[in-house]
C-alpha cells in the first residue's frame, strides 16, 4: 500500500492546511488520494474539525475521513481525551488497521497524524510509532520556520529517520524573511534534508508516487 504521511513538529505547525494543500493541489492535476486522520481531539461544538477540512479538500465525508468512534471532543492528546470521556483505551495496531480499511494496494493513502511526531496518538504509543507501523512510501514533516525550527526539525527527523524517507516542509515561510532563508538553507546544507517551502514543490514530489501507486 503506498502511504504518504504528514506529520508536525509540534501542535498548531499547520499539518491540516498543509495536508489539504497537497490533496486539493493533487486533485486538481486529476490525482485521487484518499485521506485518513487516524484520531481526532478537539473543542467542543468545532465544526470546522481536521477531519472537516481534509474531507472538503477530496470530496468525501469528515466520518471517512476519521471513524465517527475517534472524534473526541475534548482538547487533550487523544489517549488521555479517550480517558477523560470514559472510552476504552485504543492502541497503534487499531488506528493502523483503520487506516487501511477499505483500501486496496492501488489507492494512495495520505495520513494525517495529531500533534507533534512524539505527541500520544494511542494508548501505547506515539505518532512516530503510528508511523512506523504503517510504513509510509514518504513523511512529510511540516514545520514552522521561524526561531526555534532547526531543533524542533532534528528531534522529530531523529524520532523518524530513515534514509531518504523523510522531507521537511516549512510551513508560513517568508522568502523575504533572512531567519526563514537562513533556517531552510542550514537544514538543506547542515542536516542534508530535502526541505520544500510551496506546496507545488511538494506536490511536485509526490506526484510521482500517487501515479505509481494508482497505475
Amino acid at each position: 500500500m503506498t502511504i504518504i504521511a504528514v506529520a508536525g513538529t509540534g501542535t498548531d505547525v499547520g499539518k491540516t492546511y498543509v495536508a489539504a494543500a497537497l490533496l486539493r493541489t493533487l486533485r486538481d492535476r486529476g490525482l485521487r488520494v484518499v485521506v485518513r486522520k487516524p484520531v481526532q481531539s478537539f473543542a467542543p461544538g468545532d465544526t470546522s474539525t481536521d477531519a472537516h477540512v481534509l474531507a472538503a479538500a477530496t470530496g468525501a465525508e469528515p466520518h471517512d475521513v476519521c471513524p465517527p468512534h475517534r472524534w473526541l471532543p475534548i482538547p487533550m492528546a487523544p489517549p488521555m481525551a479517550a480517558d477523560a470521556l470514559g472510552l476504552p483505551p485504543f492502541t497503534i495496531a487499531d488506528l493502523a488497521s483503520e487506516v487501511t480499511a477499505g483500501t486496496t494496494s492501488r489507492t494512495p493513502v495520505l495520513v494525517e497524524t495529531a500533534g507533534g511526531v512524539r505527541s500520544p496518538i494511542a494508548d501505547d504509543g506515539d505518532c512516530a510509532a503510528l508511523i512506523r507501523t504503517l510504513v509510509p512510501n514518504l513523511v512529510v514533516l511540516v514545520a514552522d520556520a521561524g526561531l526555534g525550527t532547526i531543533n524542533a526539525v532534528r528531534l522529530s527527523r531523529d524520532a523518524l529517520w530513515k534514509e531518504g524517507l523523510v522531507v521537511v516542509f516549512l510551513n508560513r515561510y517568508d522568502p523575504d524573511s533572512d531567519l526563514h532563508a537562513r533556517n531552510a538553507r542550514w537544514l538543506a546544507r547542515r542536516e542534508g534534508l530535502v526541505v520544500l517551502t510551496d506546496v507545488e514543490a511538494l506536490a511536485n514530489l509526490v506526484e510521482p508516487i500517487v501515479r505509481t501507486a494508482s497505475s
